[in-house]
């Protein structure tokens, strides 16, 4: 049995780390319930998005096919069709089979992401929106010419694959999407004002 004044004790300390770390712990609890929910929206959307008139889903779909109209916009004959063995599309460039865009590779996870951090280091509502729509657009942007680019990169240098795919294009669109979190976090969020 605990000895009521040692659990007086605890309960005093917790009170007090609570109150003194109260705008870390809202922090972290906002973050996790708008990424848990978002997650939780595009997981049920991905299962609605199973055997409908899109595939592999609708974002993927459209990710790969303006991948291949910005590819064709660079002089390259690319096609899109559908993987026959998974859920993704084949990206094909001067009839190569360079790469297969994924759910994975359609931005929407690290839009979920961004916008999670920037309602949970909220600012004034309509800054916040705006930020998380044009911060969205921005990754989604920055997405498709890193798909174009890494379709580039495998035509001309496919040895390049592993560092190309692994390292340099993750590094690039997580650290933009780490850059307009500082951006936030030091021009528009609460915390500074």
């Amino acid at each position: 049995m605990i000895p009521l004044k040692i659990l007086k004790f605890i309960l005093f300390l917790l009170k007090s780390l609570i109150i003194k770390y109260k705008p870390v712990i809202k922090f972290i609890l906002t973050f996790l319930i708008v990424y848990g929910l978002l997650t939780l929206a595009y997981n049920f959307y991905l299962e609605a998005s199973k055997g409908g008139k899109y595939y592999p889903d609708y974002i993927t779909n459209i990710v790969a096919n303006q991948s291949k109209n910005l590819l064709e916009n660079f002089g390259y004959t690319a096609s899109v069709v559908p993987h026959p063995d998974e859920p993704s599309m084949k990206l094909i460039v001067n009839g190569k089979y360079l790469a297969r865009v994924i759910e994975g590779c359609n931005s929407a996870s690290i839009i979920i992401l961004f916008i999670s951090f920037i309602v949970a280091f909220s600012g004034k509502f309509k800054t916040t929106l705006f930020y998380m729509l044009s911060g969205s657009v921005l990754i989604y942007s920055v997405n498709l010419i890193r798909i174009v680019v890494l379709a580039i990169g495998l035509y001309h240098y496919p040895w390049r694959k592993e560092e190309l795919h692994t390292v340099i294009f993750p590094a690039l669109i997580y650290g933009m999407v780490f850059l307009l979190w500082m951006i936030w976090v030091n021009r528009f969020s609460k915390i500074n004002k």
